[in-house]
């Protein structure tokens, strides 16, 4: 594996140092790259990093993102990636059209080199303008270490992300190095993590991922925080009371343009003294209504939908599930008032209720069916763990990246989203 490390430190240089040059032809390239292939240090590159590359394959792993390993790994991609910025770096590829399967462009030859450099693409795929199906597995691949929809074709989010250079990219992996190392102590037999950049949750056990879930996270003026706590109650058919953000940013000026939200969504006012109020005795054209508590009745339309995950915090976050199951489908999942919408969410708490005697996936979906509010105690409370990993490896050559969407990592380049 060792000997497999050098030859792509070799490899990656020696094709990055002959891109940075602005003469460079694609048959030196190939020399170059022949020469690389030729090299006594190659060790058994071709069976390992060649054949990943290749295939569009291996990006996924059950390595969780809290682990040693991990740590290794990144620390081995910096050293990878010192040397592609040693070397010069990548390409730009031009952003100027839509380059998918069958297209044949001058540009697909800066695509090429690009996604040679990253490790995306085998050298012995050559340069031509040809988007081929090996550049089509290499974009893929690309795309799915950058959290984008594998789907082969580049468009702007694709070129944004392939165009943050080299240099910028070390800089995070050395960044969110530190955050890693941060925890690097036992996080338990069991626990939960969700990585706000990637909008992703990972359930771990024995050191390894059960289960994945798409997420949904706070928007960048209504940011998810950063805490540690344990998951200690699932509430089934939750009751949702609005926070007080909500009924000043959203659910008073609904009120103003139709009189009839509340009713329409079974959400009730309630006083201090838990006596419902009717919603024409209230001003709304003023925000008096905010010092009231809004309560959502269990049901479909719930903002909280079948279940509601509880775990002890000052920031008054939690996790759910969600009437609008099609906000997963979004490239952009940070779209919350700062909780946490799970996909698959019933998965996951079965996962978590299964130490807890007497409720079974079979016994958990009749209480859905009931419709009962119905608060469940956790008998062995379980620990969650929200963080900011913004880039990780979880192999040999699979580096990952995302859009440092709360502008931590300090640099502008990463904030992609919010520049398109």
């Amino acid at each position: 594996m060792e000997a497999s490390r050098r030859s792509f430190l070799s490899g990656a240089a020696a094709v990055a140092a002959t891109f940075a040059s602005g003469g460079a032809f694609a048959q030196d390239t190939l020399d170059v790259v022949g020469d690389v292939l030729k090299s006594s240090r190659r060790g058994n590159w071709d069976d390992t990093f060649d054949a990943r590359a290749s295939q569009n394959g291996k990006v996924a792993s059950h390595l969780p993102i809290f682990s040693p390993q991990t740590v290794s790994y990144v620390e081995a991609a910096i050293g990878q990636y010192q040397n592609i910025v040693g070397a010069g770096g990548w390409p730009v590829v031009p952003a100027t059209k839509k380059l998918k399967l069958g297209v044949v462009d001058p540009d697909v030859e800066a695509l090429r080199k690009r996604l040679m450099v990253s490790g995306d693409l085998s050298p012995n795929a050559g340069i031509s303008p040809a988007f081929d199906t090996y550049v089509d597995a290499a974009v893929k691949r690309f795309q799915a270490r950058h959290g984008l929809p594998a789907d082969g074709v580049m468009g702007q989010y694709s070129f944004k992300a392939m165009n943050v250079s080299a240099q910028v990219r070390l800089g995070q992996l050395e960044t969110n190095l530190v955050r890693l190392r941060s925890m690097g102590g036992f996080l338990g037999q069991r626990y939960v993590m969700v990585n706000i950049p990637a909008a992703q949750i990972e359930a771990v056990e024995n050191d390894r991922v059960v289960s994945r879930h798409t997420a949904i996270v706070g928007k960048i003026d209504r940011q998810t925080p950063i805490l540690n706590s344990k998951i200690n109650e699932i509430i089934v058919n939750p009751y949702w009371n609005a926070p007080e953000s909500i009924v000043r940013k959203d659910i008073i000026p609904l009120m103003r343009k139709n009189p009839q939200y509340l009713a329409e969504n079974s959400i009730r006012i309630l006083g201090p003294d838990g006596t419902e109020i009717d919603p024409t005795t209230i001003d709304w054209n003023t925000e008096d209504a905010a010092k009231f508590r809004f309560r959502q009745d269990p049901g479909k339309i719930n903002a909280m939908a079948s279940v509601k995950i509880n775990f002890p915090n000052p920031h008054a976050t939690y996790m759910h599930d969600t009437p609008s199951q099609g906000l997963f489908n979004k490239l952009m999942r940070f779209d919350s008032s700062g909780c946490v919408r799970v996909q698959n969410v019933r998965d996951l708490v079965t996962w978590l209720l299964r130490d807890t005697p007497g409720w079974d996936r079979q016994t958990f979906e009749q209480t859905i069916k009931s419709g009962v509010s119905t608060p469940v105690a956790i008998s062995d409370p379980v620990p969650v763990y929200f963080t900011y990993i913004s880039a990780w490896s979880t192999g040999e050559g699979v580096v990952h990246f995302r859009d440092d969407i709360y502008a931590r990592d300090g640099v502008d380049e990463l904030q992609i989203t919010s520049s398109l």
